[in-house]
Order: structure tokens, then C-alpha cells, then sequence
């Protein structure tokens, strides 16, 4: 029987546990040994292949997606649906990992040593200046550095550069279709060695952390992963069900192989190439719409992180008994809101989030420590629940606009 690439994929997912879980256990040394000449090169290689893409399929996306859209209108009004939904869906997510934390009480667990709460972070931008930011002064330069949110203004105006200018850019338009099929050639090329990434990055992961992180911090594992699960049910679950009325059944079988993608990277900006050719083959999304949204999602669509913040910042508090109050608990969920916008959908940047908003509500930054053992192996999971909002609000926007498109025409005739 031949596998597709979800099933080889998962199946890679398994093997790469098991085998870490097992060395680690039972074959520390031989681990040592594995790991840099085999598992992390496996997983690195497929990394940089997936990186290697990002920045260009960004650019090429939201510029056909701008151009595609056409009426400035109509670009206004699905950027506004489309920041909407991203800025209602995180503060749901990180009300459901408070309240989920609070009934829990995952910090109150006895054994839990203070000591080993030791992080050092690098200071993470203020707000203001990351939003003064996002129009580039060298779009080259923040190509080169990776800045999403200056890649995407600066998409967006060569979009509209194009729609204004129309036939007489027409063939610079057919250019960057051409080299948008290119790109997706690419995407589907390297995703035949995604089992074997997968593979690499799971059995390293798992290795080197073993089952004792998950045992140190279970209650804190399971009740983040519980917010994310009830997360992506409920809200996205029901965004499918309600607002694009389609079956959420039929939406994650869908796009399951983009989260198995995303759960292995634990990066949201190197699932995109993926994730975005699902949405418009297999969850029939407009390319125009697919290519605006989900490249902006993977830049300020952050619930995943969020859910884990709530959970967090609780959890802290707790360890050091500290009574947060209404105030604090309404400043948590404004500061991960609002941290969320411009940060990088790349592996680790939730810790960095995370200290920003613990400072914000005067809990202590060290405390972070204590969560690091496991942050990495939540980290996949969180990823793969990002770029499932993103996907939903696509299919959200994209069956809205096939609606207001058919409306429309019926008032014409």
C-alpha cells in the first residue's frame, strides 16, 4: 500500500519519538553520538530548505495578493476582517488558558524547586516602536534580515502599484505568477523529504529533553496543551462551522499535513510555504485572499503563544505565591495582544513574548526557568494551532468575499 506524505510524515513523527525517548533512556551516550551527525543534520537540512523559501514566497504572495484584490476597497476591508479576526481570537485564547490555569492551580504542585529558575532573555522591543517600524527604509536590507512586517508593506505597495498602473504593468504581474509557480514547485519538491526532517527534529527534541522534562512539569504540559486543543476546536472549530460554514472535520483533514509540518519546525513563517498551498488546493481558498492572510498571520497571529503566556504567567505567580489581580490579569491579556504584533513566527520567540509579559505585571523574569525543560516540545504544538487560525480566518475571509462577490452580481442584474 502506498503512503501518502500525511501518513509518512506522522509515521516519521512516531519513529523520531520513540528512538529519542528510548536513547535517551537507555543510551545517553550513544545519543551524544547520533544526535550531531545524524538526527540534527536531518532536521536542520529540511529547515534551511523550508527558510530558504520564506522570504521570497512572502513577497511574491502578498504582492499577487494585493494586485489580485484589486479595488483598494476591497484590500481595506478584508485587511480589516482579517486583523479583526486575529486580535478577538488571541485575547479568546489567553481568557481560556487563564481561566483553564486557574481551575487547575498547575503552580500549587508541591516538589517544584525555585532554584532552577534561571533565563536570560534579550529585551524585547516596545510596541510603539515595533508599529513605527514597519514601513522599510531599505526593503532590500529587510528582505535580507528576515523583518516580516517591513517585507509585507512593502508587498502590499508594490501590489497596489501594480492594480493601479494595470495593462502597463501587466507583464511584470505575469512575472511574478511565474516565479510564484516556481516557488510552489519548490514547496512541493522539498516536502518529499519532510518524513525525514521530521524524523531528525522529533528524535533530537525528544532526546535531549527525555521523558523526566515532562514528568518535572506535567500538570503546566497538560494544561497548556488542554487550552491549546480546546482552543482550536472551539474558536477555530467554530469559524469554520459558523462564519464559513463548512465542516471542521473536513478543515483539519485537510490541512493536517501542514500541521504535522508545523509541529516539527515549531516555526509558523517556515510552515507558510505549506500551509498556504493546502488552503488554496485542498481548502479551495481564493489565491488572492489565501496569499494576503496567511503570510500576515504568520507575522501577528500568535494564539498558540498566547495560550501558553496565560497558562504561564499564572503558573509563575502560583510558584512564588503571588496574588495576581483583576488589573494584572487584564494587563496580561492586553501585553500578549499587543506582543504579538511584528514578532517573528520563528522557534523560541514565545520565551522572549513571555518575559515581556511578566515584566509588564512585575512577576519574576527567572521564573521562566522553570519551564524550559518542556517549552520546546509545547512550542510544536502551539505552532501547529497558529497556523491553523491562519488557515481559518483565510477560509473565513475567502467564503465571505465569494458571498459579497455573489450578492453584488445578482444586484447588477
Amino acid at each position: 500500500m502506498k503512503l501518502n506524505l500525511t501518513a509518512k510524515i506522522i509515521i516519521a513523527l512516531i519513529l523520531g519519538a520513540i528512538i529519542g525517548l528510548v536513547l535517551n533512556l537507555f543510551a545517553k551516550d550513544l545519543f551524544d553520538i547520533l544526535d550531531p551527525y545524524l538526527f540534527n543534520p536531518l532536521g536542520q537540512i529540511f529547515l534551511n530548505l523550508i527558510k530558504m523559501l520564506v522570504v521570497p514566497i512572502v513577497f511574491v504572495s502578498i504582492v499577487l495578493g494585493t494586485a489580485g484584490l484589486g479595488d483598494p476597497k476591497k484590500l481595506g476591508r478584508i485587511g480589516v476582517k482579517t486583523v479583526s479576526y486575529f486580535l478577538v481570537t488571541t485575547c479568546i485564547a489567553i481568557v481560556i488558558a487563564i481561566c483553564l490555569a486557574y481551575v487547575t492551580d498547575p503552580g500549587m504542585v508541591e516538589g517544584i524547586d525555585k532554584s532552577q529558575a534561571e533565563f536570560e532573555t534579550e529585551e524585547a522591543p516596545p510596541v510603539g516602536e515595533t508599529l513605527l517600524g514597519i514601513i522599510p527604509a531599505n526593503p532590500l536590507m529587510a528582505m535580507a534580515e528576515g523583518n516580516m512586517l517591513q517585507i509585507i508593506a512593502f508587498s502590499i505597495f508594490i501590489g497596489l502599484g501594480l492594480t493601479a498602473l494595470g495593462e502597463k504593468t501587466k507583464g511584470v504581474l505575469n512575472l511574478f505568477e511565474q516565479v510564484n509557480d516556481v516557488l510552489m514547485y519548490l514547496v512541493r519538491l522539498i516536502m518529499k523529504f519532510a518524513p525525514y526532517g521530521t524524523f531528525g527534529l522529533i528524535a533530537s527534541a525528544i532526546g535531549s529533553q527525555g521523558f523526566g522534562a515532562l514528568k518535572a512539569m506535567g500538570l503546566y504540559f497538560i494544561v497548556v496543551f488542554a487550552a491549546l486543543i480546546i482552543h482550536a476546536i472551539v474558536t477555530y472549530g467554530g469559524t469554520i462551522l459558523f462564519l464559513a460554514k463548512k465542516s471542521p472535520i473536513w478543515f483539519f483533514k485537510n490541512f493536517s499535513p501542514a500541521m504535522t509540518v508545523a509541529f516539527s519546525t515549531s516555526s509558523s513563517s517556515a510552515t507558510l510555504p505549506v500551509s498556504m498551498d493546502i488552503a488554496q488546493n485542498k481548502l479551495n481558498v481564493p489565491k488572492s485572499v489565501s496569499s494576503f492572510v496567511q503570510p500576515l498571520g504568520a507575522t501577528i497571529n500568535m494564539d498558540g503563544t498566547a495560550i501558553m503566556q496565560g497558562v504561564a504567567t499564572i503558573f509563575i505567580a502560583q510558584v512564588y505565591g503571588i496574588d495576581l489581580s483583576l488589573e494584572q490579569l487584564i494587563t496580561v491579556v492586553l501585553t500578549a495582544v499587543l506582543a504579538s504584533i511584528g514578532t517573528a513566527g520563528v522557534p523560541g520567540v514565545g520565551l522572549i513574548m513571555l518575559a515581556m509579559v511578566l515584566s509588564s505585571v512585575g512577576l519574576p523574569v527567572e521564573g521562566i526557568g522553570l519551564i524550559l525543560g518542556i517549552d520546546r516540545l509545547l512550542d510544536m504544538t502551539r505552532t501547529a494551532v497558529n497556523i491553523s487560525g491562519d488557515a481559518s480566518c483565510a477560509l473565513f475571509v475567502g467564503e465571505s468575499e465569494k458571498k459579497r462577490t455573489i450578492k453584488e452580481q445578482k444586484g447588477e442584474k
